[in-house]
């Protein structure tokens, strides 16, 4: 990475500083630069809510002083050893890894991390940026199915829940409606045309559809949304803490994203996959399979709709 701004940059105002930290600071991501010591001076807006930290906290403190305590997953601490950012410094190289920071809170947070040596323009390393990602829901997500697979709650065609799981799973949020009025509701998906693929292309290619549905969904559902496979080609969503709105719009998403999603065939068509999607918001005294009727109900209804079916 150069650190001085050519001509052409220069007319269009790039050379600004303030343009590259409002650009920084408008990423989700967490980004930090260092020098060769590995001192920070940069932190953008995406590391403070990452981390907790603030600039004026990290600032001119250095990688050494172990803030972040970053470790791998065997616990050990990179800061002292095997840490990417000192790799980079030294090989001038490209590295990435997967690591633990710990929030500010306390807590560990799961992030993929990028790290690229900063050069002057003579070539030589002068330090290093680093950019980091939350990795929350995919570490989650490996987690969760690592520990359905031991238990027999996982559908191993699509990897997800299956539906014992899901059962249990939304007797448990029943429970804590009654309770704690915790809202949920839940997503009933429908795979269309899923016979027509099996007898058209062959059960591999029904296979695949449904293992490429459920990345798809998987993907887009938030870190503490459950998605598993129901039965057949249907998959069941629950959400929790949402209303009608977000709800919808839960739905509207998983349509209008797995309308994107191509499988290819055994001949040289693409496969574009589409589901039906019904939504339902949890009622009072309501038990598992009213809940789930009425969701059923409105995925029939929203066929052809692209933006799904949501109950009263």
């Amino acid at each position: 990475m150069r650190i001085r701004p050519t001509e052409p940059e220069k007319m269009l105002g790039l050379a600004d500083p303030g343009f590259y930290k409002e650009l920084l600071d408008h990423m989700s991501d967490g980004v930090y630069f260092v020098d060769r010591e590995r001192r920070i001076l940069y932190w953008n807006e995406g590391a403070f809510r990452l981390t907790g930290y603030k600039p004026e906290e990290i600032v001119g403190k250095r990688c050494q002083d172990d803030i972040l305590c970053h470790v791998d997953s065997t616990g050990n601490q990179l800061c002292r050893s095997g840490c990417p950012l000192s790799a980079s410094i030294e090989d001038g190289e490209l590295h990435q890894a997967s690591v633990f920071l710990r929030h500010k809170r306390g807590r560990r947070v799961p992030v993929n991390v990028r790290v690229q040596p900063i050069r002057d323009v003579d070539g030589s390393v002068t330090g290093a940026i680093e950019i980091f990602s939350d990795d929350s829901a995919q570490h989650e997500a490996r987690r969760k199915t690592k520990a359905l697979e031991r238990m027999a709650f996982l559908d191993h065609l699509t990897q997800l829940p299956n539906r014992r799981f899901l059962e249990m799973s939304i007797r448990t949020a029943l429970a804590e409606f009654e309770v704690h009025k915790d809202p949920f509701g839940v997503l009933l998906i429908d795979l269309d045309r899923f016979k027509g693929i099996n007898d058209s292309f062959g059960h591999s290619c029904g296979d695949r559809a449904l293992q490429e549905a459920a990345k798809t969904l998987t993907g887009l559902m938030r870190p503490t949304d459950i998605v598993g496979r129901w039965g057949g080609d249907e998959f069941l969503a629950i959400a929790g803490n949402v209303d009608k709105q977000i709800l919808a719009g839960l739905a509207a998403r998983c349509k209008i994203l797995v309308e994107q999603t191509y499988i290819p065939s055994n001949d040289v068509r693409s496969i574009a996959l589409s589901i039906s999607v019904g939504a339902a918001l949890v009622r009072p005294g309501e038990t598992a399979e009213q809940l789930i009727q009425r969701a059923d109900e409105r995925m029939y209804q929203s066929r052809g709709n692209r933006r799904g079916g949501l109950t009263d």
